[in-house]
């Protein structure tokens, strides 16, 4: 699960950890290593502006909230709270993992992505690893949370027409990071079964003993039973050996 995201902005090569490797002072590092949020690098290449860009977002539900710091000397954000400062924004962010130290595919996929999207939407930035890597290319949009994974370049316009109308492509959508693993995956075949793209349409209700309860803007109640089990023997990431994944299997209750 993440709720609150901080997006800052590097500019020197990442290494397999963009937040250790990404030229931030040793004080800095420390500082986000005990933050509760998921801490990403960001780069737009080119980039040429004084100080650096950082986005604080907080994904909920109903939506949340994205934040903008401009000109930022990254330092300086030791000891702040970062999602009450900047700007508020109505923009959505789309964040596109290009972080190939980490995962070749990312980089070799995520990168037409990024530049297709960048061509059609604002903000558009390259992140550092998000999870997921047989997924690739993977695309975030903040502050919702929403990932959406095998994104291909023709598509990013019509991706982001949907999103910004607070809607999720199905045949993309693999979640909202405000939600545990397990509900991801009962949400994700709940709205497909349903046809039920809009986000504001679709809540959680409960989570127990495997048992998932979403309400429906309509007050409709529906349920799954979810379930973690051994998947298919794949490469989990671009480059390595075939091995035993899990997977959560979702089946409706009875």
């Amino acid at each position: 699960m993440a709720d609150r995201w901080l997006c800052i902005e590097s500019r020197v090569a990442w290494g397999r950890d963009a937040v250790a490797d990404g030229g931030f002072a040793p004080e800095l590092r420390e500082w986000l290593e005990g933050l509760d949020a998921t801490v990403l690098a960001i780069r737009r290449p080119g980039r040429r502006a004084a100080g650096r860009t950082v986005f604080a977002a907080t994904s909920k539900e109903g939506g949340g909230e994205l934040r903008v710091l401009e000109g930022v000397e990254p330092e300086a954000l030791v000891g702040s709270d970062p999602w009450s400062a900047g700007e508020p924004s109505d923009a959505t962010l789309f964040l596109v993992c290009a972080h190939g130290r980490r995962d070749p595919c990312c980089a070799r996929l995520g990168v037409p992505v990024f530049a297709a999207l960048e061509r059609v939407a604002e903000p558009v930035w390259q992140c550092s690893h998000t999870g997921g890597h047989r997924f690739a290319p993977n695309v975030i949009a903040l502050p919702w949370g929403v990932t959406l994974g095998r994104v291909l370049p023709g598509e990013v316009a019509q991706l982001a027409e949907i999103l910004q109308d607070g809607r999720v492509p199905l045949d993309r959508y693999r979640g909202r990071s405000v939600y545990s693993a397990p509900v991801q995956a009962a949400e994700v075949a709940v709205r497909i079964a349903h046809g039920i793209d809009r986000l504001d349409d679709l809540r959680l209700a409960e989570y127990s003993e495997g048992i998932v309860v979403f309400r429906t803007a309509a007050g409709e109640e529906i349920s799954r039973r979810v379930e973690e089990r051994d998947g298919p023997v794949i490469a989990k990431s671009c480059g390595k050996d075939p091995e035993q994944l899990s997977t959560f299997y979702v089946e409706e209750t009875t």
